[in-house]
């Protein structure tokens, strides 16, 4: 799918990693999470940029999707060297992770499409290309999604403060 957006999506989509790096990471909210991890097969550090989809404020859990399914390099690379480090906005932290099961999941999909209805279409048929198959937003459709495309949820581990 990469090779296949313009430049100017290209850039645009780049923005928020743009605006991490410059120090503005503080203007996305919640919005979008900053992840700081380790490559599993360089040791380099990797920071990758992804969308949140839900935020639950009680224990600073921040639910994204991995749009590129269980080989996403960053999942692949947590799972080798499972320190990851996150910002939300001013907030760093080292974060626990853990992959949702089908129900949750399925219901943060939900959720987030209820959140979001006047982009419905548009994503409805972003997902349709990722996952090869068309997406129409229904139950059974959520619960095929989250098996292609697992969402992990990101919280701050006891012994690591906000800070």
């Amino acid at each position: 799918m990469a090779a296949a957006l313009n430049p100017m999506l290209k850039r645009l989509f780049r923005a928020p990693a743009h605006l991490y790096r410059w120090g503005w990471g503080a203007l996305l909210g919640r919005r979008f999470l900053l992840l700081i991890h380790t490559g599993r097969r360089t040791g380099q550090r990797r920071e990758t940029v992804l969308e949140v989809m839900e935020y639950r404020p009680a224990g600073g859990e921040a639910i994204v999707m991995s749009a590129f399914g269980r080989r996403a390099d960053w999942l692949q690379n947590l799972q080798a060297d499972p320190d990851p480090e996150v910002v939300i906005g001013r907030r760093r932290f080292v974060a626990a992770y853990r992959i949702l099961d089908a129900g949750e999941a399925a219901s943060v999909v939900r959720g987030y499409e209820q959140r979001h209805r006047v982009i419905a279409p548009l994503m409805r048929a972003a997902l349709s290309r990722l996952l090869g198959w068309r997406y129409r937003g229904s139950e059974q459709d959520r619960r095929r999604l989250v098996q292609q495309l697992p969402l992990i949820a990101f919280c701050p581990r006891p012994e690591s403060p906000w800070h």
